[in-house]
């Protein structure tokens, strides 16, 4: 399905996504605290504020700003801005940040990323956690969401397995967007079905099709067959997130609670999760005191170049 919208209405999905995506990682972050308990979450406990956002937010937030900048992925341009706002104390993994160093001390990215892990290249979740606004962006169009992901996620990524995590996620952003435009909310089997449809032969494919199997397992068991992030890879990340974002599509609040109660890399989980059901619900689908609790986006988020 191809929807015809206005600029402004793209971008207005992209920053809903953006919204949820944000709120998740900084609330799943929290649970790496001494003292935060998951089942005060579970009871509708949060902790107090402010609640920092980790290298998730950050990255999302230049794929924001490209898309407000130049509507599409420029790889020269998401390399050089991912490289200059890279904060190392915002949690960044070793891997992504020997590439953006590279980067910053002007090694092309095609070098930096391929060079990466052995010359294996990076197969990390890092692709995938920041790309949910960019599909919603896309809403309805989940090919130009796969092809604009795949872009997005080379400039780091050059395992296949990271650019197909980040293309899966991107699609359900997009699906997601599209059923919040028809009204309709996808089915889970058949909003898997769309997502195991565009994402490329993959371990990561393969593990979506297990969560696609498993829709009628509780999130604990769920977790235990897919991987919960504790690996750090797109293998270990997005299957599980896309069963989470299936089953809870209409309910960001439990979605974010889902990926808090499995643990693992909570913040990356939380962050994926709620940038795809983000772009189903809108921001009016996240709890304003979440929102509010978040530390507030960069302020560099809407300036141009």
């Amino acid at each position: 399905m191809r929807v015809v919208l206005q600029e402004s209405t793209r971008l207005g999905y992209a920053a809903d996504s953006l919204a949820g995506l944000s709120v998740g990682d900084a609330l799943g972050a929290q649970y790496f605290m001494v003292g935060r308990r998951v089942d005060d979450l579970l009871s509708g406990i949060v902790p107090p504020p402010v609640w920092e956002w980790t290298d998730d937010t950050e990255m999302a937030c230049s794929v924001y700003w490209l898309l407000l900048e130049k509507q599409s992925i420029d790889q020269d341009l998401l390399a050089e801005v991912f490289a200059e706002r890279c904060e190392p104390n915002r949690g960044y993994g070793v891997g992504a940040f020997v590439i953006l160093h590279g980067i910053r001390q002007g090694v092309p990215w095609r070098d930096a990323a391929a060079a990466a892990f052995n010359g294996e290249g990076s197969c990390g979740n890092g692709a995938a956690m920041r790309v949910a606004p960019l599909g919603a962006y896309h809403v309805g169009e989940p090919e130009r969401a796969a092809a604009q992901a795949a872009l997005s996620a080379q400039v780091t990524h050059a395992h296949a397995e990271g650019v197909a995590g980040a293309v899966a996620v991107a699609v359900a952003a997009s699906l997601a967007a599209a059923g919040r435009i028809s009204g309709v909310r996808p089915k889970p089997g058949p909003f898997l079905d769309a997502v195991l449809a565009r994402t490329p032969e993959s371990t990561v494919r393969k593990g979506i099709a297990r969560a696609r199997r498993a829709l009628h397992l509780p999130p604990d068991e769920v977790a235990y067959e897919l991987g919960n992030g504790s690996l750090v890879t797109a293998q270990d990340t997005v299957p599980f997130t896309m069963w989470a974002a299936a089953k809870h599509l209409d309910d960001y609040p439990e979605a974010i609670r889902t990926c808090v109660r499995v643990g693992g890399d909570i913040d990356t989980t939380a962050a994926i999760v709620g940038g795809v059901v983000a772009s189903y619900t809108g921001v009016d689908g996240v709890p304003a005191a979440w929102l509010t609790a978040r530390e507030p986006l960069p302020t560099w988020l809407n300036e141009t170049v």
